[in-house]
């Protein structure tokens, strides 16, 4: 069942069993709050059960850092505006995840990487990535991080 995420009331709905689901579905309503003003696009979250295909696109495209999550996937959103496929997922320990990736530019390709407040560093990341902070009146502080893709997906 999908989930259109609304940006001015801010819910948990989906995020429940997350240790930091009120940071995090922050995290969610900022991300749909940028699509909606950038590119006036509904920003739709489905349950990460019914969306594998999302999953293992995001996990291939992992492996060429060797990166592996032990966190839960929540939820998915995938979807294309402009020439980019957008790829996203939210997991329990607070992780929010997405892939940008240009249909025409190789050279504007990359994985990011957000960190509700209130969460760690996953095991997965620490001392491979630096995080910037960004400050967000939706999320609290996030912090972020990404890498470029190299290959082709």
């Amino acid at each position: 069942m999908s989930y259109t995420v609304d940006f001015k009331n801010v819910s948990t709905v989906g995020l429940e069993s997350s240790p930091v689901a009120e940071t995090l579905a922050g995290l969610r309503a900022n991300e749909a709050r940028y699509f909606m003003t950038k590119y006036k696009h509904e920003f739709t979250v489905v349950p990460a059960s019914e969306s594998q295909d999302a999953l293992d696109y995001v996990n291939r495209i992992l492996q060429e850092r060797n990166i592996e999550f032990s966190a839960k996937p929540l939820e998915t959103s995938q979807f294309q505006v402009e020439n980019i496929k957008f790829t996203y997922v939210f997991y329990e320990d607070g992780l929010a995840l997405n892939v940008m990736y240009t249909v025409d530019d190789a050279k504007k390709r990359a994985v990011g990487f957000k960190l509700s407040e209130g969460m760690e560093v996953p095991q997965e990341l620490e001392g491979k990535f630096k995080f910037a902070r960004q400050k967000s009146k939706l999320a609290g502080t996030i912090r972020g991080s990404f890498f470029v893709i190299k290959g082709e997906y």
